[in-house]
């Protein structure tokens, strides 16, 4: 069982009480974390309710594109937590609010792309920039990045700026953890696949039926993971990428069960 009393967690993208930025947030919470999360809207207010203890814990608003106001959430969080241990960088996909169009490549515009790169990639590359500092002092710290399988193993027609962004968080993963490495610092990626959240479209939903585990996966089922990767237990594993996906990935045939089957 992870054990994460006395740490402080910071998860990013945890405004949908069903998503998994959420259930990552109670994860590290039920762990004994005390645990501030953010989203871009006030709607994380209500979150904190279903955190558990009152006061152990801290809700904020901010946009994560914007390296000014990454800074203030860092300086909030450590007046009102005392510091940050733990970094889970979720934020991602969409921004409520926001309209994201899906795209043939040819066709996306330069703007399009920017944002696409601005709120999958530069989101975590802000607020690892700006928490890292602390873990360097203290030489320890955790950083879990919430990437996902399109882009660094699978991808969809209409999706190149997301599953780019999402290759490149990878990367980023791996570049940021060999140079921490001897610092008491990881640094890891989760790659979920189908997940059913609130947000999952129908299609999404038929597709998870069709993983080998027959199912969507569960956000509680990524947040599991991403709790050991920012357990102290995981001091030996960093720069990896670990797929929550239901054996998705690595099946070949990938339509409904007795069709087309080669075997």
């Amino acid at each position: 069982m992870t054990i994460l009393t006395g740490q402080v967690a910071l998860v990013t993208g945890a405004g949908s009480p069903d998503g998994i930025g959420f259930a990552i947030a109670k994860v590290l919470a039920a762990a004994g974390a005390r645990v501030a999360i953010t989203s871009t809207t006030n709607r994380i207010k209500s979150r904190l309710k279903d955190m558990g203890e009152v006061g152990q814990h801290l809700a904020l608003v901010a946009d994560l594109t914007d390296a000014d106001a990454v800074a203030q959430l860092v300086k909030d969080v450590n007046a009102g937590l005392g510091r940050i241990d733990i970094l889970v960088n979720n934020a991602g996909m969409i921004q409520t609010g926001k309209h994201e169009r899906a795209r043939l490549f040819h066709e996306i515009a330069a703007e399009d792309w920017l944002r696409a790169m601005d709120i999958n990639l530069n989101t975590c590359f802000h607020v690892s920039r700006a928490v890292l500092p602390q873990m360097l002092r203290r030489k320890y710290g955790r950083i879990v990045n919430i990437a996902s399988v399109t882009g660094p193993l699978v991808t969809n027609p209409r999706s190149a700026g997301y599953s780019a962004a999402k290759a490149a968080m990878v990367g980023l993963t791996r570049a940021l953890a060999i140079e921490v490495a001897d610092k008491g610092i990881t640094v890891n990626a989760v790659a979920p696949g189908w997940i059913e959240t609130g947000s999952s479209s129908k299609s999404e939903i038929v597709a998870g039926k069709h993983t080998p585990a027959k199912r969507p996966g569960r956000p509680d089922e990524v947040a599991a993971v991403a709790a050991f990767l920012a357990s102290r237990e995981a001091s030996y594993v960093t720069g990896q990428m670990l797929v929550v996906d239901g054996g998705n990935s690595i099946q070949e045939y990938k339509g409904p069960s007795g069709k087309g089957r080669m075997y």
